[in-house]
């Protein structure tokens, strides 16, 4: 029986976490879709977003590279895909530096097809993605953010952050976070697989930038809470700039305070991030989840998921009801 499995998420966290379920895909039978953040405005991406007026391209090309097949032909083109472009003596003049190959691929295909999904799936079948890479919106979001002590000389005071990447980047404390327009139209291709699936996960990534977006796109937050899918939460493995402050207990009650309704099932985390599990468990439970606990960082010690042990973690999980 096959299981269809949506991933929310954006950049690295979801690459992680579409990598490990790609490893188990045939195992498992997984049908796999990858619903990706489209906020993006720093460097590459934010360039041609605000040059020719497309989707940002980045965490959508990070996802296909991700769910990319194992056969050397493709995993040449994801590698291709990923190269960047690194200045070539011609100082700043040179228009091609910063630039990822895959991002400018995807800017080509949507001007040429006249639509992102089309485009994506093309650019799906040049590394035989063994998965769909579907877009939260067809239409560009913007990311701000309250944040108290963005300006170290005032601690205390409040200001507005602007952008995806000032926020993932902001020294002060995130008090809230919100989108614009606050009500972007879903892609619909993306509604469909949520109606569909028997698995929803989040995470992990950056919780503010990557994981909570996802949230607040309202028929994609409705088509969430009316799904009859399990869901699992996936936590991260250290805390990044934006979420400084904030345990793993906390990312978990941001979930169902951007949600409100929002439940899962399991949450996955590695024993040596979270710590103490008790408070860690108690917010799942908060969430009607169980606490799984499970080495999947890589050996090295850097916070990084490690695709075969995260994969080896998710077989038990997803396995249920089969």
């Amino acid at each position: 029986m096959t299981v269809k499995v949506v991933a929310f998420g954006g950049g690295h966290g979801l690459g992680a976490s579409l990598r490990a379920l790609r490893r188990i895909r045939p195992e498992l039978d997984l049908e796999l879709t990858a619903v990706v953040t489209v906020g993006d405005n720093g460097g590459s991406s934010g360039r041609l977003r605000a040059e020719r007026g497309i989707l940002p391209p980045g965490d959508l090309r990070q996802a296909l590279a991700a769910l990319s097949a194992e056969d050397e032909t493709s995993a040449l083109t994801a590698a291709l895909l990923q190269h960047r472009f690194t200045a070539a003596g011609f100082g700043d003049e040179d228009p091609l530096t910063g630039h990822a190959v895959g991002n400018l691929l995807l800017c080509g295909l949507m001007e040429l097809l006249g639509d992102p999904i089309a485009a994506l799936d093309h650019a799906a079948g040049l590394v035989r993605a063994q998965g769909r890479v579907l877009p939260m919106s067809k239409q560009g979001v913007q990311l701000e953010a309250d944040v108290r002590g963005a300006d170290p000389a005032a601690p205390d005071e409040v200001s507005t952050v602007h952008g995806q990447h000032e926020v993932a980047v902001t020294r002060g404390t995130v008090q809230q976070v919100r989108l614009l327009p606050k009500d972007p139209p879903a892609c619909p291709e993306a509604l469909t697989a949520v109606a569909e699936a028997d698995w929803l996960i989040f995470g992990p990534g950056s919780w503010y930038t990557s994981v909570i977006p996802h949230l607040l796109v309202p028929e994609l937050a409705t088509a969430i809470l009316a799904s009859r899918a399990r869901r699992l939460v996936l936590l991260n493995l250290a805390a990044e700039k934006e979420t400084l402050g904030l345990s793993a207990a906390d990312h978990l009650a941001a979930l169902g305070w951007y949600l409100p309704g929002f439940c899962a099932d399991v949450v996955l985390a590695d024993p040596a991030a979270v710590g103490d599990p008790e408070p860690v468990a108690g917010a799942a439970e908060s969430l009607g989840a169980r606490l799984v606990l499970a080495p999947v960082a890589v050996p090295d010690g850097s916070p990084r998921h490690d695709p075969v042990t995260l994969g080896a973690a998710l077989v038990p999980v997803l396995e249920v009801d089969r």
